[in-house]
């Protein structure tokens, strides 16, 4: 019997535990000597990464017990943190960033890298092996000084002897042509390495370069050529094929498409169309495309699996189960291994085979998943504000079998603000939407100007109007679904963390849709999170110059639009959740913004979460978030989430 209850009050399996547990889930994938293997997180385990793997015919075995961390903080983000080598894996591990080496079926790791005299000081990310499997490639950022900003970049040689684990001279550098790089690849006769580049203060969505050198006798590279890319050219993938060109996803004609470039610099297009294959390179070592032979191609089309035939010059989706594939491709005989997902099934490292159809998850869904009856489904949506420009949005409306709400009453609505900005919101399932939509509130995620998979023209719509397009795109989208009656016009909520949570503090501070916001790790002032003002790390320290504009020039910008500065315009309740260790978007400026929100009247409070960084990785921490943001919800809203823990609200 279906029960008639005010929305927001329905009870619901979906608890914030179940929530945080849905949040172990695979990682980076690979394969090496006829295995797959994964990164998995483990929220359970303090946000742990763990490394299993699958061989033929047998089940996935961890191959790192704790407190083996197989994680990384190259750019702060992280990147793709082992590869396999003769003799076992060598893997990153978080505790030192030391660079180690496991025998294939585990064991006690020995260090390849040296101890940094700095703790964490040197990093190492988009590990791959050398030619003849004696060393192990990778990009290593060094800690040169005490701001953020003060990073070197390398491209080294690591023996895998270990030799160089007590002598740092035994690290060979193999060149620095850029303050970023993506780690190296050889060419199949070992005489080349390629590798991308790209320097401050472009992103690699923006401009990138191809570069292509000779590996010299002592190992090291010899001087570089740019075979594509450029200011205005964002190369995010390259891989060899053969000894004499190249596959690179590059974005030309605006649209991230597959290429082959040979060494003179001839480039042809392998199958034109205004679609991404590619997207933004926020992680060292994504790869959104493998080689198949025979001229076809595993492909990305924007999340969905294709496959690229260069004789027809077409992409074709590939039907599956599974709806949504993560960028880490790996392909063999014509099986294509990947992470992959979709709304109601839980992501997992699935092996398909193309010729035969047959589709085999290697890992379990996350554990104590509800019933699908209470996971919603989205509908993909397009909107359009008053300029005439598509606004692309995922609408989630409550569901709950169990509950229905009185007749005439329109439910609260979340807009969800994804970070980035550079990215996209992806309908994979989320226990997190599921939390609120079953108890009532709906959920849109919008994909405002400036997210990727809809080319470089939509993607530039947020050059030097951050803070304009994406907060007036996602008042377009909550606008609309009130007036249709979808959406409570008196309860909507504007939420987001990292760069969603900028929007979502700029929102409250400059638009009066919302009644309140909920701001995660968010930034809160433009000039304090630049290189000059030192409170962000270094690979985004000149990103807000595209976003916003050039300093000194724009200081009136930087002003104008961080929330900071308009404590007095905010239109209702606010509350942050922010990490007290993280080096992106600092506690500092949610410390600062909920400091200023005292005394104002206006209900506020602000979580802040001991050992996270960027995001929350630990069930603890998920579990705490999640109660507050219901709690607040509640106290604004006038209802009370039963079960919940209040959250107190200072004035």
């Amino acid at each position: 019997m279906v029960e008639i209850a005010p929305y927001g009050t329905w009870t619901s399996p979906v608890s914030a535990e179940r929530a945080a547990g849905a949040q172990r889930t695979p990682g980076w994938v690979g394969l090496h000597a006829g295995a797959v293997w994964w990164t998995e997180s483990r929220p359970e385990e303090g946000g742990r990464v763990a490394l299993l793997r699958a061989a033929p015919g047998e089940p996935p075995a961890e191959v790192l017990a704790a407190p083996w961390n197989v994680r990384n903080r190259v750019h702060e983000y992280g990147g793709r943190p082992f590869t396999g080598v003769d003799g076992g894996i060598a893997f990153t591990n978080w505790a030192d960033q030391r660079v180690y080496l496991s025998g294939p079926d585990g064991g006690d790791p020995v260090p390849l890298s040296p101890e940094p005299e700095r703790p964490q000081g040197i990093r190492y990310a988009d590990l791959t092996a050398g030619p003849g499997g004696e060393h192990v490639w990778a990009v290593r950022e060094t800690v040169t000084g005490d701001a953020p900003t003060d990073v070197r970049r390398d491209l080294v040689a690591l023996p895998v002897t270990g030799a160089a684990a007590g002598d740092p001279a035994a690290v060979r550098v193999l060149t620095a042509t850029h303050h970023f790089m993506t780690g190296p690849k050889v060419s199949p006769d070992g005489r080349l390495a390629a590798w991308i580049g790209w320097d401050h203060p472009r992103m690699p969505w923006d401009g990138t370069e191809l570069c292509v050198a000779e590996i010299q006798p002592d190992g090291s590279f010899g001087l570089h050529r740019v075979l594509t890319g450029g200011p205005s050219e964002s190369v995010c993938q390259v891989e060899w094929d053969g000894p004499d060109a190249v596959l690179a996803l590059t974005d030309p004609d605006g649209w991230w498409n597959l290429y082959r470039i040979t060494l003179d610099g001839r480039r042809t297009n392998l199958a034109p169309g205004k679609e991404e294959l590619g997207g933004p390179l926020w992680m060292l070592g994504m790869r959104w495309f493998a080689p198949l032979g025979a001229g076809r191609h595993a492909v990305l089309r924007s999340g969905r699996l294709a496959v690229l035939d260069e004789r027809s010059a077409t992409v074709t989706d590939v039907e599956s189960d599974v709806p949504v594939w993560m960028p880490s491709l790996a392909t063999a005989d014509g099986v294509v291994v990947s992470t992959a997902g979709g709304p109601t099934r839980g992501t997992a490292v699935v092996r398909l085979n193309l010729s035969s159809g047959e589709l085999t998850p290697l890992t379990e869904p996350p554990p104590n998943l509800p019933d699908q009856s209470y996971l919603p489904v989205p509908t993909e949506r397009w909107f359009t504000d008053h300029n005439g420009h598509s606004i692309p949005a995922l609408v989630y409306p409550p569901r709950n079998p169990e509950f229905a709400a009185p007749d005439g009453e329109a439910p609260p609505f979340l807009v969800h603000v994804h970070g980035g900005p550079t990215s996209k919101f992806i309908p994979l399932l989320s226990l997190e939407i599921a939390y609120f939509t079953s108890r009532g509130l709906g959920v849109v995620a919008v994909n405002y100007g400036g997210s990727t998979g809809y080319g470089r023209e939509f993607r530039e719509l947020l050059n030097e109007q951050w803070g304009v397009v994406d907060v007036g795109d996602c008042a377009t989208v909550a606008t609309a679904l009130a007036k249709e009656g979808i959406a409570d016009e008196d309860r909507l909520v504007v939420r987001g963390g990292s760069a969603g949570g900028w929007t979502a503090a700029a929102s409250i501070t400059s638009v009066d849709t919302y009644r309140c916001a909920t701001a995660m790790f968010p930034i809160i002032d433009l000039a304090a999170w630049t290189s000059a003002g030192g409170e962000t790390h270094d690979f985004e320290s000149r990103y807000v110059e595209g976003l916003v504009g050039t300093l000194p020039e724009h200081t009136a910008r930087y002003i104008e639009r961080s929330p900071i500065n308009h404590v007095d315009r905010v239109a209702g309740p606010v509350l942050v959740l922010q990490g007290l260790e993280d080096p992106v978007c600092p506690p500092e400026q949610a410390k600062r913004f909920a400091a200023s929100l005292d005394g104002t009247g206006i209900p506020h409070a602000c979580l802040l979460f001991e050992g996270e960084q960027h995001g929350f990785r630990r069930a603890e921490s998920i579990v705490v978030a999640l109660h507050a943001e219901l709690s607040f919800y509640g106290q604004v809203f006038g209802f009370e989430p039963p079960g919940i823990p209040a959250v107190e609200l200072r004035r």
